[in-house]
């Protein structure tokens, strides 16, 4: 089976998603699973993860409306306040959807660059582990020594990092971000997702040669089991579409053996977020 293991859905509200800017004017628009439907069937995707776009829990109950009523989505990934006092009431309350797979909050967004390592942030997720859900990390690499530590204080989550942790792919700044992803992935509960990459890229002029050096450092750090596709659909739009950025990461895998390339297709995404 294939999945996706990344991908949004949204009905475009200007204010709300003020991220959404100018220079991304081809996703203002709304973006449901019947638009999803086809594309993935016509690569072969089985089913996906739809993960949270905004920071509520209308954002979560939206997204979990939608997998009750379209099969394809495997499991989604919602945002409940982890600085609440009462978060643990809240997970509970979202862990008995079975579709719920797993929670996430946008600390790239934070002014605080060191966020998660807040003791109340950490408490409320460390309480994850006790209704089996999964934690998506997003950040940008300046965040990531922080994140070091958050992963290396909580015992017992599943840890995935979102698009390789959003490195300076357009001016080919590898190195400090190389080192960091390969002493998170020290961590055996750290995955990482292959996503978001064009984004980082020259969205009009980038080409396939860009990413493998960034690729060649997540597979040898990760190893082939603790990696997984996601396409950051329909963000992906606004950098040359799914298409063009399936086919690099389709090129790429293609030199794996066919057991790793099932891991990277769908099991490790399967496994890491207990889909049906």
């Amino acid at each position: 089976m294939r999945i996706d293991s990344h991908q949004h859905f949204w009905k475009f509200d200007p204010v709300r998603d003020a991220w959404i800017n100018e220079p991304m004017a081809a996703i203002q628009r709304d973006f449901y699973p019947e638009d999803l439907s086809p594309i993935l069937k016509t690569h072969s995707i089985d089913g996906c993860v739809a993960v949270q776009a905004d920071q509520s829990e209308t954002e979560t109950n939206f997204l979990l409306g939608l997998a009750e009523n379209n099969d394809f989505i495997k499991g989604v990934v919602g945002w409940v306040d982890f600085m609440d006092p009462h978060v643990r009431e809240r997970i509970a309350h979202y862990s008995e959807n079975k579709k719920l797979k797993g929670m996430r909050h946008v600390l790239q967004g934070e002014p605080d660059r060191a966020y998660m390592l807040n003791p109340q942030f950490m408490k409320g997720i460390a309480a994850l582990k006790n209704y089996d859900l999964a934690y998506d990390i997003l950040i940008f690499p300046d965040q990531l020594g922080y994140t070091n530590q958050f992963v290396k204080n909580i015992s017992g989550v599943r840890f995935v990092i979102d698009h390789i942790a959003k490195p300076d792919i357009k001016n080919q700044n590898i190195e400090k971000w190389a080192n960091n992803m390969k002493i998170i992935a020290q961590h055996e509960n750290a995955s990482c997702k292959i996503s978001g990459m064009v984004t980082e890229a020259d969205w009009q002029n980038w080409q396939q040669s860009d990413f493998e050096p960034y690729l060649d450092v997540i597979f040898e750090a990760f190893g082939a089991n603790r990696v997984m596709f996601g396409s950051d659909w329909p963000v992906c739009n606004v950098a040359g579409g799914y298409d063009k950025m399936i086919s690099i990461v389709e090129s790429y895998v293609s030199k794996l053996s066919d057991s790793e390339q099932a891991r990277f297709w769908g099991l490790n995404a399967i496994e890491f977020y207990k889909l049906n």
